[in-house]
């Protein structure tokens, strides 16, 4: 009696085994049918070999294993099925996933396409003798900045760092704040020769706001220098006397012709710019032909200046 009980159990056990209350069904969508059928034909055929809890636990283990394995092998083929479908379909409004190191020579060809055929602009470090740390510290982040845009623009200038010495404290905190600075060096020109002696006179046009000539456009034949001074002093027409000095045409960043001024509680209003966001108005004019928007670009609300359309 016992022993007909016992086979009545096994046959009980192992019809519930082969068949999982609440379990798929085999072709369902959820991708684990399949490892549910791979585990009712092991189950079947091992179910004679015995059921101690040591051959429960190894046989437990192996079909989990199966069964993760069976739906990683899934998700690799439905990725490669997916790219595969891209490479037939470039045009089906996806972008292609490019790799880092494409991107980034990607990136290099392009700036040093703009040494032969992009406008120049020279940033003059010449004035940082007298600054204190934190202003060198301020320069230094603006450089980072400016290289960034550059790299990001579709239409690159060629960048001339010039005045500026190896051995300058900015360009050790150039080293110290920006990772990677050196590399920095590859994509542009560094020197410590004069702006006024690198580049013939004729060729130069300084951009300083105490300038009275607006600038109009860009032209790829001439050199746009920036002042490189962060001068918490607010020393006046520093950049206009020494373009003045080297008898060099100068220009402002059209602002008067395009932005009112707007009411603030502290009735501040400022041309003065950092070199990145007057290179960010520089880079957006090249690429757009529309000064409104690249003024908009780089002359930030805190200036105390707005855009005369805002408020027709």
């Amino acid at each position: 009696m016992d022993c007909v009980s016992e086979e009545s159990a096994r046959r009980t056990d192992s019809q519930a085994l082969q068949e999982p209350e609440g379990f798929p069904e085999a072709g369902g969508d959820d991708g684990l049918s399949e490892s549910f059928q791979l585990l009712q034909m092991d189950v079947q055929s091992e179910h004679g070999e015995g059921t101690s809890p040591a051959h429960c636990a190894a046989w437990s283990s192996r079909h989990w294993e199966r069964i993760v394995s069976s739906k990683k092998s899934k998700r690799k083929q439905e990725r490669e099925r997916r790219k595969a479908k891209r490479a037939e379909d470039p045009g089906n409004g996806t972008c292609p996933q490019h790799s880092k190191r494409f991107l980034k020579a990607l990136t290099k060809e392009k700036l040093l396409e703009a040494k032969h055929s992009g406008p120049r602009l020279c940033v003059d470090l010449s004035m940082t003798q007298h600054m204190s740390k934190k202003e060198l510290s301020r320069l230094a982040g603006q450089i980072r900045r400016l290289y960034g845009s550059n790299k990001k623009a579709s239409r690159p200038f060629w960048i001339f760092l010039t005045g500026f010495s190896t051995d300058s404290p900015l360009y050790e905190e150039c080293l110290r704040m920006n990772d990677g600075f050196s590399a920095y060096l590859v994509l542009l020109d560094m020197t410590e020769e004069d702006c006024f002696s690198l580049f013939p006179l004729e060729t130069l046009v300084y951009l300083t706001p105490d300038s009275e000539h607006p600038l109009e456009d860009i032209d790829q034949s001439t050199v746009y220098i920036l002042g490189g001074l962060v001068d918490e002093s607010i020393q006046k027409k520093v950049t206009f006397q020494k373009a003045r000095e080297y008898s060099v045409k100068t220009a402002r960043l059209p602002i008067q012709e395009y932005m009112i001024r707007r009411q603030n509680e502290k009735n501040y209003h400022s041309e003065i710019l950092a070199i990145n966001q007057v290179f960010d108005i520089l880079s957006t004019y090249f690429e757009t032909r529309d000064w409104p928007e690249a003024l908009k670009k780089g002359v930030s609300p805190g200036k105390g200046y707005i855009l005369r359309k805002s408020v027709d």
